[in-house]
């Protein structure tokens, strides 16, 4: 009898802290929203993206991994710099290419010079 006195008691005592928990707890209401956590370092927008800053790149975590949006932009704006470098490496091994076949080729010039050692014959070690 004395231990379910002293269960009715602690009931009474914990449905007491709660109710006054809700009830008089905040006269601000209830919690803001809290903002969604965003990319802090994102790639830089004022140049070309380098290794360190794709190094350095973290997404912030959510419920499901990572935020969609935030590896998207990521990977778009990686994908438009590495086409870009591509074209222009295109382009200047294009204009590399046809320096050297506009370049002429002097008459004097020596025949190039093989640096291949010549195999010794069979008696020769």
């Amino acid at each position: 009898m004395v231990m379910f006195l002293f269960l009715v008691v602690a009931l009474a005592v914990v449905v007491a802290a709660v109710t006054l928990a809700v009830v008089g707890g905040g006269e601000s209401g209830p919690l803001p929203e809290a903002a969604p956590e965003r990319l802090q370092d994102a790639l830089p927008p004022d140049r070309p993206v380098g290794r360190a800053d794709v190094e350095r790149l973290r997404f912030p975590l959510v419920v499901r991994g990572y935020r969609m949006a935030d590896v998207d932009d990521a990977l778009a704006r990686l994908g438009a710099e590495l086409a870009e470098r591509d074209a222009r490496i295109a382009d200047l091994e294009a204009a590399l290419a046809g320096a050297r076949a506009a370049a002429p080729v002097p008459a004097d010039r020596p025949a190039p010079v093989s640096t291949d050692k010549p195999e010794p014959e069979d008696g020769e070690r």
